[in-house]
């Protein structure tokens, strides 16, 4: 089995890091231990050009970076395959409402990727950013996306998020149907996002069939793989397709958990207003603070398009971890911030003595944790690993947050 992050950007995305080309691609998936990568934003020539330059082909549809260009003191082990993917941003008019749909599309090669870029440039502008903005209906991208490659794969990007997305509260859709209309049928998964997980969307019947796909939309390497999809199939395109449209070898997922997305609950950040579906609909969907629309999260948005009540499982339902990433499981853990030098030298004290980081959530027995990084954090892993968690959720772009052990916890551990 194999974990597979397919949804991640380029540095010619906006607001991502400058870190976000091939050698700390490959790095940092080889820290994670992630097999197989999307590279992003493959309509990007200047992106393009980079994996023309830095690729080199390693298996049917799939590549791998070239040696000359892995950064020094790069983990050991087998390399990372990268798939070629790109995000489209559609804005247009559908019966009488602006719809703004993010679409994930998977090719199987560097040809194919010139042959629709070419298509899409006659649309709209695609140089300006790695996830080009297209006045270009659903419907249509999907139908443009497979004359020029039929081999290509389409995949509603992060379905449930607000403002952006096939079923966002906003601008969205009810049924994958009305979205893109004759071509539905070509739809064989869809991506649930940050802010939901399965049980979520086992509750929507408008998803039954569809594989529930999860992905990063990393934005800088080291988010690579926050959510991930588990593949036991060849580390090739034909393989990952099949398994994505059939379900044949796809595994399951791994999971934020759904409070810790930005979008989860309803509410306005800049009033400090979070609230759930009931207390939004008691205050008929405006703020109390200003008066304004309520930005409504993903938890209402499900509800109102459910059809079963929560707790309900399809019998031929695919399984998923909900995890948290390593610097977040020591933070949550010991007290110290996310982002500090503390949290940073226990992550890398870690993954020194044990391997990659899915690894050691995942599979390194506790013992060998509190040996390496001290028993708050050994502590903290085993909770993660038993859903151990409390939730701060988030909303309205501001992401929630995990805590695993109390003050008092720590200082009686500690």
């Amino acid at each position: 089995m194999y974990i597979a992050d397919l949804h991640i950007h380029s540095r010619f995305s906006r607001a991502t890091s400058r870190d976000c080309d091939l050698p700390h691609l490959d790095w940092w998936s080889r820290r994670k231990g992630i097999g197989l990568v999307g590279t992003g934003d493959f309509t990007h020539p200047a992106w393009r050009a980079e994996l023309r330059e830095r690729l080199v082909p390693a298996g049917e549809g799939v590549y791998v970076l070239r040696e000359g260009f892995r950064l020094p003191g790069a983990p050991a082990g087998e390399s990372p395959r990268f798939v070629v993917t790109g995000e489209i941003s559609s804005i247009y008019k559908r019966d009488g409402k602006t719809r703004r749909v993010h679409n994930l599309i998977l090719l199987p090669s560097l040809e194919a990727a010139d042959a629709l870029s070419a298509r899409l440039e006659a649309v709209g502008n695609i140089r300006s950013d790695g996830r080009p903005i297209l006045g270009l209906d659903s419907r249509d991208l999907l139908e443009m996306t497979l004359e020029a490659c039929p081999e290509a794969e389409l995949i509603p990007a992060h379905i449930w998020t607000p403002h952006f997305s096939m079923f966002g509260a906003f601008t969205g859709f009810e049924r994958v149907e009305e979205c893109f209309g004759d071509l539905a049928p070509y739809i064989h998964a869809v991506e649930t996002g940050l802010s939901s997980d399965p049980p979520m969307n086992w509750r929507v019947p408008a998803l039954d069939g569809l594989t529930l796909v999860s992905n990063s939309d990393a934005h800088s390497p080291a988010k690579l793989g926050r959510e991930a999809n588990l593949l036991e199939t060849e580390r090739t395109y034909p393989a990952l397709v099949r398994a994505i449209r059939t379900g044949e070898g796809f595994g399951g997922t791994i999971e934020f958990f759904p409070e810790e997305g930005k979008y989860h609950l309803d509410g306005h950040r800049n009033c400090g207003v979070c609230l759930t579906p009931q207390e939004t609909l008691a205050q008929g969907g405006v703020c109390p603070v200003c008066g304004k629309r309520l930005t409504v999260g993903v938890e209402h948005r499900v509800e109102a398009l459910a059809g079963r009540p929560a707790g309900f499982r399809p019998p031929d339902a695919k399984p998923f971890e909900s995890l948290a990433p390593l610097p977040e499981v020591i933070a949550a853990s010991t007290g110290f911030s996310p982002a500090g030098k503390k949290t940073a030298a226990l992550y890398e004290a870690l993954l020194e003595a044990l391997g990659p980081e899915f690894h050691i959530l995942r599979e390194t027995p506790i013992a060998d944790i509190a040996q390496a990084a001290g028993p708050l954090a050994a502590e903290g892993v085993r909770r993660l690993r038993r859903g151990q968690v409390e939730l701060r959720a988030g909303f309205d772009g501001a992401y929630g947050a995990v805590t695993l052990l109390s003050p008092q916890e720590r200082e009686a551990l500690g």
